[in-house]
């Protein structure tokens, strides 16, 4: 359980799910992320705010800024992985593909929810700059949605405690959230074991602060500059923001580093 009830998609009604499956095609994502299935869950939320959003997410300028984001990310010095190594751990093949298809998932994902709603958080702080014009991209290509994540409490208890163990290097996983990258390696369970060595740099205290520190000003930056224009807020907007702050300025920027990171262990094509 975590602190914010959400609509998962195999419960959406028809109008939620609507609005889910174009978040995925505009995003180019299989997933819709918590943060989104939480508005679902507060009356009037996620078409306003998706409304806001949707051309940033669907524009140019949002692709330049996710690639200033990730370069931007400091991360610490992370040994190599090889490719035996991955495949020790399962993931080679057909296996890898599956793998890095996901992980470009998560950096994409990650990356882009982090500058809009950063600039959602924005304008309802008050910040009052122009809208920018947006150039439209191409629409990226259509994503199968992705299989639902299983839930922790139906997994290996091993697995389960080992899931929960990576969640504790992350100071947003009070509450009982768990990275649902975390959920996903499930698939994949020798890499719960692994992650903590190839990771130990990054997973040090410190060094989270630092990744999850510049992956926050990185966002601001490129929000404070893509402004999208809102509707007046629905009266029950104050409803979203507990979820807001922490989602822009604890969990995905504590986790987008991680992703960055795990792709970049990834063996060469």
């Amino acid at each position: 359980m975590t602190n914010f009830p959400e609509v998962h998609p195999l419960n959406a009604s028809p109008e939620i799910a609507a609005t889910y499956a174009d978040i995925r095609a505009v995003s180019g994502l299989s997933m819709v992320n918590l943060i989104w299935r939480h508005f679902a869950a507060l009356p009037g939320i996620i078409d306003w705010a998706w409304k806001g959003v949707r051309p940033l997410v669907a524009s140019q300028e949002l692709v330049d800024a996710r690639q200033r984001l990730i370069d931007a990310i400091e991360l610490p010095t992370l040994p190599p992985v090889t490719a035996e190594a991955w495949q020790a751990a399962g993931v080679c093949g057909a296996e890898l593909t599956a793998f890095r298809d996901m992980m470009a998932d998560y950096v994409r994902g990650n990356s882009t929810n982090i500058i809009v709603l950063t600039a959602l958080r924005l304008r309802l702080e008050g910040i009052d700059y122009a809208t920018p014009a947006f150039s439209a991209t191409p629409a990226p290509i259509a994503m199968t949605p992705a299989a639902p994540l299983p839930r922790i409490d139906t997994l290996d208890p091993k697995l389960a405690s080992a899931i929960r163990a990576l969640a504790q290097y992350h100071e947003g996983a009070q509450g009982g959230i768990i990275p649902s990258l975390y959920l996903e390696i499930a698939r994949w369970p020798a890499l719960t074991d692994s992650f903590p060595n190839w990771l130990e740099a990054l997973y040090e205290p410190s060094a989270m602060r630092k990744a999850r520190e510049s992956t926050c000003r990185a966002a601001e930056r490129e929000a404070l500059q893509l402004l999208p224009a809102f509707d007046p807020a629905p009266p029950n907007v104050a409803e979203m923001r507990p979820a807001l702050e922490r989602f822009t300025r604890l969990i995905i920027p504590d986790l987008t580093p991680v992703c960055v990171a795990v792709q970049q262990l990834l063996p060469r094509h």
